[in-house]
Formats: structure tokens, C-alpha cells, sequence
């Protein structure tokens, strides 16, 4: 499915890791061994959608923090090479942040070391906004907003673009850190996003209300929606994505819509939110509808999970 591309850029704003993938070949048996296939690729959420978006012929500007080191480099190299413009900063202070990933056929868990990623500051915001004087729009990795190092430069972003003009776009990242900082108060900052994604985890957290444990997904999104406020003209919108049951969007006007996943064969699920965030923003920033968007976006995200790790595959 292709989409058509905005006319200017989007600046994203999020983590660049190393992923160190383990596609488990069975159950985990403790203190024995446990058959796997273990690669080491790029990942971060915020540089993933940047690649994915890149990958699709989008002009994009990743905004993140590396560390002084080679693998730092190399990470900024692959992205380099892929098409993302990088305004991103080499700290000494701290090493390029990891991730252990743990992926079996229905689930996955995450042993993250964020390392540079929390030293995002303002001025690197600022660099990246100054770097991109044609962006159209911010796309806010959530998990910027949710770590008390990166967290201030994170919602001066979200005031940056609002004051700029920008359509912004927020994910709400992982549902164990956002139980940390309270859903309500993570709604709080990003009420004036104009797409908000999450998945059924994520959503629940949002809403913070015992009740949201009962609601559908439709209901969970036209629930949140209704407490975001995006643009003036049209309000917001609430994705929140079923994996293989697809995806639903709804808006504070009161739309819901929903789309069925393709069917393929998942192999890793490593990134593959990431990936539909980006499809459904190349296709929502290009002027299609939420039909439309939410397509684009599993058809994203069914590339990512027929591949192993988080970015596009080779051609």
C-alpha cells in the first residue's frame, strides 16, 4: 500500500538504542538453556518511526542523544544511511542506551537500559527545530515524556510545536512506565496532541479509571479522545492498536473507525507499533482519511512483524 507523503518534514523525537533481539525457539526454562535466534540491530522507538517514515520516502529529522562512543556512531550512521537527517547529539556522559528483547510467539518483555536517551535537553530540541525549518509536524516518542531526565525537554517539544504550528503526534510508549507517572498526568501533557497512540495496555493507564478494565477498545478510544483537545477546527484523534485484531481510531467529534490486520506470518513483533505509527501518519500527513491511515499502518506494521527487529527490511 503506498500513501501519499507530506510536503514538508517531520521532526521526530525519541530514543536510538542497540536491540539486542532474542526471538525465543521455546519456552524460557530457568537455570537450563533455552534455544533462540539472537541478532543485534538498530531499535529506539523515536528512531525506528523515523526509519520506517525515511523508508517511505518522508523527509524526516530524528532529535535524540547517543553516547560518546562507537556504538553510538554506528547507530547514527545506519540511520544516516537509511535517510533520516540526525540532530543528534554524542554525550561522554552516559553510553548509547540497550535493550534485551525477549520475543516469543504471542508475547515479548523488555530489559531496557536507556543510557543517553535521558540526557534529551532543551537546546537539542531547539537544534532539531532549528535544522528543520520546513517541518510540518512532531512526532513525540513517549517514552521521552516518561523518564524524569528527558521529561522536561520532552514537553518543552510539545510547546515548541504547538507554538511553531505543527500537528503533533504522541505515543504513549509502554503501559509499566506510565503506571509510574500516573495516566492522567501523562494525558495532561499531550492533551493538545492532534494523534494520540497506545495500545489496549497503554489505554487503560490512560483513562485511569477502574472502569476502562471492562471497555472495548472502540470505547477506549472514543473515551480518550474525547480528552484531547488537537486542533481547533477538527479536535483529536486516539489510535489504539489490537496487534493481530487490527487497529481502532476514534476522534473528539465522535467518529470511530477500525481496520482489520493482514494477515502474515509474524515472525518478531520488535517494533512493530513503531512502524504503524509511521504508515499511519505518512498516509494522515499526505491527506487521507482515518480509513486510509489506519490501512497504511497495518500495512506497516505487518511488514515489521514478518521481519526480524525493529527497522525496514533490506531491499
Amino acid at each position: 500500500m503506498t500513501a501519499r507523503t507530506a510536503r514538508g518534514r517531520v521532526i521526530v523525537i525519541g530514543d536510538i538504542v542497540t536491540d539486542v533481539v532474542t526471538v525465543l525457539g521455546a519456552p524460557i526454562v530457568a537455570g537450563s538453556d533455552t534455544s533462540a535466534h539472537i541478532s543485534v540491530t538498530g531499535g529506539g522507538a523515536g528512531a525506528n518511526t523515523a526509519a520506517w517514515l525515511a523508508d517511505a520516502g518522508q523527509s524526516v529529522t530524528l532529535c535524540g542523544v547517543v553516547g560518546a562512543d562507537p556504538v553510538g556512531a554506528m547507530r547514527i550512521s545506519e540511520l544516516s544511511a537509511a535517510g533520516v537527517a540526525c540532530t543528534v547529539r554524542q554525550s561522554p556522559e552516559m553510553p548509547t542506551g540497550s535493550i534485551v528483547i525477549l520475543s516469543g510467539p504471542a508475547d515479548r518483555a523488555m530489559i531496557t537500559d536507556r543510557g543517553a536517551n535521558a540526557l534529551l535537553t532543551m537546546a537539542d530540541v531547539d537544534a532539531a527545530f532549528a535544522d528543520s525549518a520546513d517541518a510540518v509536524h512532531l512526532h513525540l516518542s513517549g517514552y521521552s515524556l516518561l523518564d524524569a531526565g528527558s521529561a522536561d525537554a520532552a514537553r518543552y517539544a510539545l510547546e515548541a510545536a504547538h507554538a511553531r504550528g505543527l500537528t503533533v503526534s504522541v505515543d504513549a510508549a509502554s503501559a509499566e512506565p506510565l503506571r509510574g507517572v500516573g495516566g492522567l498526568a501523562f494525558v495532561s501533557w499531550v492533551r493538545r496532541a492532534d494523534v494520540l497512540f497506545a495500545n489496549v495496555d497503554e489505554a487503560r493507564v490512560l483513562l485511569g479509571d477502574a472502569d476502562s478494565q471492562r471497555l472495548l477498545a472502540t470505547d477506549l478510544a472514543a473515551a480518550l479522545a474525547t480528552r484531547l483537545e488537537g486542533r481547533a477546527d477538527v479536535g483529536g484523534t486516539v489510535v489504539v492498536k489490537l496487534g493481530a485484531a487490527g487497529a481502532v481510531a476514534a476522534t473528539s467529534q465522535g467518529a470511530v473507525v477500525e481496520a482489520s490486520a493482514l494477515p502474515v506470518e509474524a515472525i518478531d513483533a520488535t517494533g512493530a507499533g513503531d512502524a504503524f505509527a509511521a504508515g499511519f501518519l505518512i498516509a494522515w500527513l499526505g491527506g487521507d482519511g482515518l480509513d486510509a491511515s489506519l490501512g497504511t499502518g497495518a500495512a506497516f506494521g505487518a511488514r515489521a512483524v514478518s521481519t526480524i527487529g525493529a527497522r525496514p527490511p533490506a531491499a
